[in-house]
């Protein structure tokens, strides 16, 4: 049977199954439902000093299931797809469904709003099952050699990985949707350690990732980025307490544009628990700053990005959101149940696991890069730090309160000269935003969450 013969056969069969099961809970007594069926495979292999220490392979089916009577909903899962098991996931969703309180808000989007984006959003690519076993043990292997060939100060190593998966995921419901897609993923790994003279050690990292094997980088040049990144944190210390600019590695701001994802969730919107509660069409940063969520995004390869999918946890199709334009709030980011609560529509962030009631996830989610590159933004800076790591979830939604372990590189007069660590920074998403001075032109797709270089002058670094 051909690749796409076989894929169209197992969407076939988990779209059947998640049917029966959704017919099943109407004729139960249902007055809605909802089911997730997904399969996939993977593949994982950790090694380390040539040796492997892990090596998983594995597959999985499993079905989830939601009902709704009236105003009172349920969900279970299973993994136990025989005749006994699907009826004991229906009984058992109803039989919950009676006990819970009554919500107002819940239940499925409206029939009118459902639907899939249509065409192919290359998600799927059969070429990460391309190489056998062995070969990709070797590929761990050889991001490790190479990491370890880079220096003779490069004498230990944390580990390398390869990573291989695919799924089928079908969403089926009581209201005349149903849909499906399928996806893959490769990854590889390495994380030396670095020696210096007097015995000190640091450690760091590096990784590349994709949809195919195609776009992946070679394993020794994904060993040699790590260990270079390894051996500029030798001789690190710590700096005087002080104000000063920080410029975030790209790796690192994403982490600041995934606080800015989960501040606009609808989730703590509704609840008043964010920072960002009641400030729509608001300026909340700086005028440079935009910030887009988009769903059906493909990148510069023609490859669907990390958080593409064509529609979303409860069935819409997938879009664009842009959540800061020019520095102003746009949108909240939610799905059915929250837009209800805040009397608006959805955005079409639904995310659906198999058990539970759907949450709010992001697509591909970033940061609108500048013109800038990183060495020129670098340059403007007379002394800060550039930070290349952070420790720690010093994050308050709330408040908008900011503090984090760091480590990185330390600016003086514009350019790079030692590592520094054992410091914190600190300072609160409001000001942040607002004292963003520069967007490097670096923007890169490593994850579903993407931020070029950004600087953010006057942060508190806590430091000797």
């Amino acid at each position: 049977m051909l690749e796409s013969d076989l894929q169209q056969a197992v969407e076939a069969d988990l779209a059947t199954l998640a049917a029966d099961v959704v017919a099943r809970a109407i004729k139960g007594g249902a007055t809605d439902a909802e089911a997730v069926a997904r399969e996939g495979d993977e593949f994982s292999v950790n090694v380390r000093m040539g040796q492997v220490e892990t090596l998983t392979e594995s597959g999985s089916r499993a079905l989830g299931l939601r009902v709704f009577l009236g105003t009172r909903s349920a969900s279970t899962s299973t993994s136990d797809l025989t005749p006994g098991g699907i009826r004991q996931l229906v009984e058992g969703a109803l039989a919950l469904a009676h006990v819970t309180e009554e919500d107002p808000f819940t239940g499925l989007p409206d029939a009118g709003e459902f639907g899939s984006i249509d065409g192919d959003l290359h998600l799927y690519f059969d070429d990460v099952y391309s190489l056998p076993s062995s070969e990709r043990i070797e590929w761990a292997r050889r991001a490790e050699a190479a990491a370890l060939a880079a220096d003779p100060r490069i004498a230990n190593s944390n580990g390398a990985s390869f990573d291989a998966a695919t799924g089928s995921k079908v969403l089926v419901n009581s209201r005349g949707f149903a849909g499906s897609y399928r996806t893959s993923y490769a990854g590889i790994s390495v994380s030396p350690l670095a020696v210096d003279a007097n015995g000190a050690m640091q450690r760091d990292a590096w990784w590349s990732s994709a949809r195919r094997m195609a776009d992946l980088e070679s394993p020794e040049s994904v060993g040699r980025e790590a260990a270079r990144r390894a051996l500029r944190r030798l001789g690190a210390r710590r700096v005087p307490t002080q104000q000063a600019p920080i410029v975030f590695a790209p790796e690192i701001a994403r982490s600041l544009i995934g606080s800015i994802f989960e501040a606009a969730s609808g989730d703590v919107i509704w609840r008043g628990a964010s920072f960002l509660a009641g400030k729509l069409d608001e300026a909340i940063a700086a005028p440079a700053v935009t910030i887009l969520d988009d769903n059906i995004m493909l990148l510069p390869s023609g490859v669907g990005g990390f958080g593409t999918s064509p529609f979303d946890g409860e069935g819409l199709p997938s879009r664009r959101t842009v959540v800061v334009q020019d520095g102003v709030l746009r949108s909240y980011l939610l799905n059915t149940y929250t837009a209800r609560k805040l009397g608006m529509q959805s955005t079409h962030n639904a995310s659906r696991g198999l058990a539970g009631t759907p949450g709010i996830g992001c697509g591909n989610l970033y940061l609108r890069p500048g013109k800038q590159t990183p060495e020129e933004m670098i340059a403007e800076v007379q002394s800060g730090l550039y930070v290349t790591s952070l420790m720690g979830f010093g994050t308050n939604i709330v408040t908008g309160d900011y503090s984090r372990g760091a480590t990185g590189l330390w600016i003086e007069n514009g350019q790079l000269t030692h590592a520094v660590e054992e410091v914190t920074i600190a300072g609160n998403l409001k000001e942040m935003l607002r004292n963003i001075t520069a967007i490097g032109n670096d923007l890169e797709f490593r994850g579903a969450v993407a931020s070029p270089t950004l600087r953010i002058d006057s942060m508190t670094i806590a430091g000797a």
